[in-house]
């Protein structure tokens, strides 16, 4: 039988259980006409590129698929007709790689790098001094400047 990958959005407002239990619903159809799914992942609730149906969050998941393509279109119409679904994608593949998907390996580094409190670094030493230290009134440029020529102007009147 023909592999396929299918990545599917459900709505933000219902939890991983619920969209876990909508992949079983795929795997009851898939099962009773002998196909099966081969690896699921879920990749957990994340933001949207743009709205969808009003929603700016979805629940992501993956599923790779065995199955006959005309019962994967009975699983896509089973999905379309689903309210909690938002976005289906299915791409037929060569083979299903069980290794964990290049999302859910991004997500645990992502993990890593902020697991140290938030420490970016030493500050690097620039020309803007930093906005803890009150300049007094005189001290800025432009009123130098203005009292520099303020003072020549009075010399050279003097004179």
């Amino acid at each position: 039988m023909p592999l396929y990958e299918t990545v599917l959005i459900a709505r933000n407002d219902i939890n991983q259980q619920q969209v876990e239990a909508v992949a079983e619903g795929i795997k009851a159809i898939l099962e009773a006409d002998g196909g099966s799914i081969k690896k699921q992942e879920y990749w957990g609730l994340r933001s949207l590129a743009y709205r969808i149906k009003k929603n700016r969050k979805g629940h992501y998941m993956l599923l790779g698929l065995d199955a006959k393509p005309d019962v994967l279109r009975e699983v896509e119409r089973q999905l379309s007709l689903n309210e909690d679904i938002l976005r289906v994608l299915t791409l037929r593949v060569e083979e299903i790689d069980e290794a964990p998907s290049p999302v859910l390996s991004r997500k645990g580094e992502e993990r890593g790098e902020r697991g140290g409190g938030g420490f970016r670094g030493p500050k690097p030493s620039g020309r803007f001094e930093s906005g803890r230290t009150r300049r007094s009134f005189d001290d800025r440029e432009e009123y130098r400047a203005r009292d520099e020529r303020a003072e020549s102007s009075t010399d050279s009147a003097a004179e």
